[in-house]
Formats: structure tokens, sequence, C-alpha cells
């Protein structure tokens, strides 16, 4: 191929044989990476240049086959049939050979060319694995290349190979001589038929004796004895099976002769660690207290981490920037409401959420590790005897793992499930499993309140929207979606250890999309809360059009102990975004405070921003190690932005009535971006509307029994 050119490569393989790291190693691009099943439930593009070579290299789903039951496979196949890609990279599992092969078998039936990555080539030979790679490309007629996506060895050699061998068709794959002549009759039976102009012809000739239905639907196929009669009567006669079971048969042969072949070990090695470790992690007994420990090692590291951060940032933000904006603003004699405006509006409403990102952040790279380790698989696997009580299997637990993350991936990620029911079933639960934009609010409250125990607070808050969902599955189970959970296979990777760079990378990913909302939805939120809490202009907060409207509904969440207009008023705006209930508190008690003049100096200021900084990098660092109570946000001076903010807090709430809010937060109607998922994904604004009033009614119920339920016991 000539220099200035664009091919298209499609990377296909197995679910967890590192496609998407291949790729961020091709092209240093930054898709998201797991160690488990499922986490491209989409296809992601990457672009690169290769010696003037423009490459697009799409990542599909992670697939066993190209049978069309379920999401990912039908995704993977409809991109490789309909849009046809320049060439096919095969990304194989090296530690798994012979299952991976049986995918490669229905690529090669495609006629598009292919070049075979055996990628994870470091961990088969630590195993004593031996794969003969020239006897590979000759029995498959396809360049094979060795590589290691984590240490990006092999990525010249494969990039070469790609550009060259665009126009090189594989070595047709021989089945059965009964099967073959079947394929021959059908080929030629649809030589000259449209409706399948545009296809591979051996391919098309396989599904049409599969009768694969999804094919028959998209081609209109109606008869089909005119096209496969005569094949399917041989193949009858010769077979006593089905011929779609007869193919997949051939499949697993031709891939099982093509394995023994090409591999050999050359020595066995001890009990792995992965083995060592799983007797432990899937005990029958230990697998659940297991995961609750590593559920609350994760808090208890991000807290002691990440919290000392908070208290820096608020001190910047609500000291040195508040009073220099202020300075500014006076200097260019801006008019007291916009004054008002960029103070308490936007630095109180902005500056009120971005004070928790060091929290998130430290929490998403612990999160991020689980995921890379190979952990979260072992979650899902552990969950799968309780997922079955609510007519789910393990599998549907990964859409809810992914919700800790954020609630909207968690939605579309329910594609990876077989059946609408089960989908359907995943998403209503999908948003009792606390997301990310919830933590603030959390964050806020657990430390004014239970400043020793906050972690442990926020922790019970994570299980209780487990506990919740898995009760809430129960009910539906047994009411909206009655039917017997389907059995559950799943494949459980070796535990690996991840690298820092792609933690580093994957855990921004993450907490990029929490930075970004900040600086947009929450930003236009705050200036629409500021001019909601001052007009009509010139009355009080109370009888603004935001204060009325939390008079409104106080009354309804006075049984739940926190009737007020603010917290009413908070949780209306949450609708938009969780993290704006911080939002809005944060701009409502900020109005609240006395005007104050404050000396400006840059020098002290910028001294003592870098003086704090080093004290909270010391305190997170020993914080853990030596047991040091930081679960509070401390600061050497009276802070003005989350202390006066904790200090109305302590006026409006109660431990109880502050434990009632976080359950209510975390229960109550998700934002608008996860309803717009979930509209766009089950296309019904029926069970849209279905969410709002389950998740208005629940949210109620249950910070009612916390609330008076805790009045009843004395804790009131």
């Amino acid at each position: 191929m000539s220099g200035n050119e664009r091919i298209t490569v499609a990377v296909a393989g197995n679910p967890n044989c590192g496609k998407s790291t291949l790729i961020n190693a091709l092209a240093g691009s930054r898709l998201q990476v797991g160690n488990w099943a499922g986490v491209t439930v989409e296809k992601k593009f990457a672009e690169l240049n290769y010696n003037g070579t423009a490459i697009s290299l799409v990542d599909l789903p992670g697939t066993y086959s190209l049978s069309p039951y379920s999401q990912e496979e039908i995704i993977a196949r409809d991109y490789l049939v309909n849009e046809k890609p320049d060439i096919i990279l095969n990304v194989i599992d090296s530690t798994n050979l012979e299952r991976n092969l049986y995918l490669t078998i229905q690529l090669l039936e495609l006629g598009i060319p292919v070049v075979i990555a055996l990628n994870i080539y470091d961990e088969a030979q630590q195993k004593g694995y031996e794969i003969n790679i020239a006897i590979h490309t000759l029995l498959l007629g396809v360049e094979v290349i060795p590589t290691v996506s984590t240490q990006k060895k092999g990525m010249d050699s494969l990039l070469n190979v790609l550009v060259g061998n665009v126009n090189n068709q594989p070595k047709r794959q021989y089945y059965g001589k009964d099967l073959e002549s079947a394929i021959d009759v059908v080929q030629t039976n649809i030589k000259d038929d449209r409706r399948f102009s545009g296809y591979a012809s051996r391919w098309l000739a396989i599904k049409l004796l599969e009768e694969d239905e999804y094919l028959l639907r998209s081609t209109g196929v109606v008869d089909l004895t005119e096209l496969t009669g005569e094949a399917v009567g041989h193949l009858a006669v010769a077979h006593d099976e089905d011929i779609e079971s007869q193919i997949v048969d051939e499949r697993y042969a031709l891939a099982s002769g093509l394995f023994h072949q090409v591999f050999k070990q050359t020595f066995k090695p001890k009990q792995e660690l992965t083995e060592k470790i799983d007797k432990i992690v899937l005990n029958k007994y230990l697998g659940i207290p297991v995961f609750v420990f590593m559920m609350w090692l994760t808090f208890k590291l991000t807290f002691d981490v990440g919290n000392p951060f908070v208290g820096w940032i608020d001190g910047v933000i609500g000291g040195p920037l508040t009073k220099w904006a202020g300075a500014l603003l006076a200097a260019v004699h801006a008019p007291e409401w916009f004054v008002s405006l960029i103070l308490n509006g936007v630095i109180a409403g902005v500056g009120g959420v971005l004070v928790f990102i060091p929290v998130i952040a430290t929490m998403m790279f612990f999160v991020t590790f689980l995921e890379a380790s190979g952990y979260m698989a072992r979650a899902a696997f552990i969950m799968d005897r309780m997922m079955h009580k609510i007519g789910l299997h393990g599998k549907a637990f990964i859409p809810l793992l992914l919700g800790f993350g954020c609630n909207v991936p968690s939605i579309y990620s329910t594609r990876i499930l077989e059946t609408r029911r089960d989908k359907l079933l995943t998403a209503l639960l999908v948003p009792l499993i606390s997301c990310g934009a919830r933590l603030p609010v959390y964050l806020l409250f657990a430390t004014v309140f239970f400043p020793r125990h906050a972690a442990n607070v926020i922790l019970s808050l994570y299980l209780l929207g487990i506990a919740i969902a898995i009760f809430m599955g129960f009910v539906f189970k047994h009411t909206l979606f009655r039917a017997e959970a389907p059995v559950f296979i799943m494949e459980l990777p070796p535990y690996r250890l991840p690298s820092v760079k792609n933690l580093l990378i994957h855990s921004w990913e993450k907490v990029k999309h929490f930075v970004v909302k900040a600086g947009t939805l929450i930003l236009v939120a705050s200036v629409v809360i500021w001019f909601s809490l001052n007009l009509p202009y010139g009355v009080s907060q109370q009888d603004s059009l935001l204060g009325k409207t939390g008079k409104a509904i106080a009354p309804i969440l006075q049984p739940l102990g926190f009737g007020t207009w603010e917290a009413g008023a908070s949780l209306l705006t949450g609708f938009v975004a969780k993290e704006v209930v911080v939002s809005t508190m944060g701009e409502i008690y900020s109005g609240a405070q006395e005007e104050r003049t404050e000396q400006l100096s840059f020098v002290g200021d910028l001294k003592a921003i870098v003086v704090s900084f080093g004290s909270a990098v010391q305190e997170a660092f020993f914080g853990f190690f030596s047991n040091i109570d930081i679960t509070g946000i401390s600061s050497s001076k009276e802070e003005e932005g989350l202390d006066s903010l904790k200090q109305r807090l302590g006026l409006d709430f109660t431990p109880l009535s502050a434990y009632s809010f976080m359950v209510f937060v975390l229960l109550y109607v998700p934002c608008l971006t996860v309803l717009a998922a979930f509209k766009h994904e089950f296309q019904s604004w029926g069970w849209v509307g279905f969410v709002v009033v389950y998740l208005s009614v629940l949210p109620w119920l249950v910070s009612f029994a916390v609330y008076q339920g805790g009045r009843l016991v004395g804790l009131g």
C-alpha cells in the first residue's frame, strides 16, 4: 500500500482478550479498559498515522461468536457484515488459544483480510505454553504477530503487517465433506439473487443453512426451501442432529485441530496465584464478607488519602480565590448584583462541588484498580446466587457495579444481557446504586454530623443501595417480570497487577466526566439557581421563586426530618444533577452570610496556599497508616466556605435527619441525563414515567422508616 491512504481496521476478539488495551498501545488513545467482560458495549474508535497511512481502529464489543444472540454479538456482526472494514485485527488471548480460535474461524468465513495478534503472550510463556507461529500462519493463511499490549511489545510489527495485508485474502478453511457440499449447493442457488448482493457468498450460505433468523428478517427471505432445500435434505440424511448444531460442531472441531497442531506445553507451573486467591475470594462463606471488606477498604483509603485535600481546596476557593475575585470586581466597579452572582452564585455554587474532587478522584483510582485487577469479575460471580433470587444472574451485577461511577453508562451497559426482560429489570435497579454524583452530598453531611465515622456512614449508604436494589428486584420478579433466572456462565480472568500509568489514565477519564459537568452543567445550574434565589429582586431568599417552591414541598418532607425550604429547594434542583444539591446549599447559605471586608495580600495568600498544601500532602500520606482521624475537614484557620455551610447545616439538621436526607438523595429520582439514557435505550416514555413515580415513592418510604424508626428507638 502506498502512503497517504486511509484504512479501517476492525478490532475483534473474545471478552477480556485485551483489545482496548492493544488499541491504546497502538494509538496512544484512552479507550475504556477493564479486566472483565462487558466493558466495551458499543463500537469505539481511535485514529493514528503510520508511515503516511491513516489508520482508523474500530474497537468492537468483546464476543465469543458472531451468532446474533446478544447485543454485543449483533453490534460486532452488523459492523463487519455491513460496513466491510478493510481488515480485521483478531486479538487472541494466548493463554486461552483454543477457545479464542472459534471466533477466528467465524471471522475467516467473512472473506475479509485478517491479521491475528497473539496478545498476552508473556503470560502464555510464563505458563510454559509454546505456540508455533510459523505453522499457525501457514494453516490459517494470515499473519500472526505475538504481542504484549501492556508493555507495547510487537506494536511496530503489528502496524507493518496491518498496512501490508489489506488486500491479502485468508486461506479458506474447510469443514467436513457433507457440510462443504451443502455450502456449495447454497452458494450456487444464491449466486444471482439480488437480495444478497453485498454479502460474502460463503458466509451467507452458512448463515442460510443455520436458518439465521436475524439475517432472514434483514434480507426479507420467507421461504428457505428454494435456497437450501436440497442441501438441508442431504445433511439431514447424513447426520442425526439439527444443521446449526452440525455447523457449530464443525467449527469447534476445526478450532481444536488447529490448536493441537500449533500448541504444546513445555512445563507445568506450580499452582497459580489466581487459584490461591480465588480459594478465599470465591469461597462459599467468605466471598460476600471479602466483598464488603474490599468496599470498606476502598472507602477507608479514599478518605484517608483524598479528604485532606478537600480542606485545602476549600481554603483556596473560599479564601484567596473569593477574595481576589471580589477585589477585581470592586476595581472595575461591577454592580452589586453582578458581584453577588459571581461570588455567591458561580464561586459558591461550582466551588462547593469542586472541593470534593480529591475524594472522588481517589475513589475512582481504587475502583479502577479493582476493575483492572480482575476482582470486579469475581464480585459478579459472588453475587450470582443473590441475583438469582430476583430473577437475574451474576452478569446483571456488572451494570450495577458500573453504576458506582455513573448511572448513564450503567444503563447502556445492560446491552450485555441477552433478553429485553433482563435489560429492563436491571435498568430499573441501576438508579438505586449510588453514583459518584451523589458522593459530594454524602461527604458534606458525613463530615458535619459523623466526623469520626464518615467512611463507615458512606459505606452504609452504598450497601443500603445494593440491598434495596436486591429487594426491589425481588418485588419486580414477582410482579412485573415473572420468569426464571437464566443460567450464568462467565469467564473469570486471571488477576493482573495494572500499571500505574493505565490506572492514572483511566481514573482521570472517570474524573473528567465530573470536572466537565462542573464546568458546564453545574455552572449553568448555579447561575440559574442564583437568579431563582434573587427574583423578584430585593426580596429575601425565602420569598424568592426557588424559596417559595422549596416551602411548597417542605411539608411533604417534614415527616422525613428535613422539612425546611432549603432542603426542599436543594432536592428540587438535584433533578438536574445530584451534585447540584450541594451547589444549591452552597448558594443558599453563602447568600445568608454577612458581608465581610478582607485585606488583600497576594504574597501572603500564596504562601498560605503552599503551606496548607504541604500539610494536606503530609496528612494524606500518613493518615491511613498512623490511624489519624481525618474524616472531618480540619484547618488551622477559620474557613469561610465549608465551615459556614457546615454551621448552618448543624442548625437545620440533626444526625438522624441528616442520615435520612442522605438516604433520600441515594434513592430519589435520578438526574435528567439518566432518564434520557433510559428513554434512548428502551424507547418508552411509559417506563420513564414509571421510574419517576417509583423513585419518588420509594425514597419517601425508606427515609420515613429511617427517621421515624430512629426516633422510636431514641436516636432523634
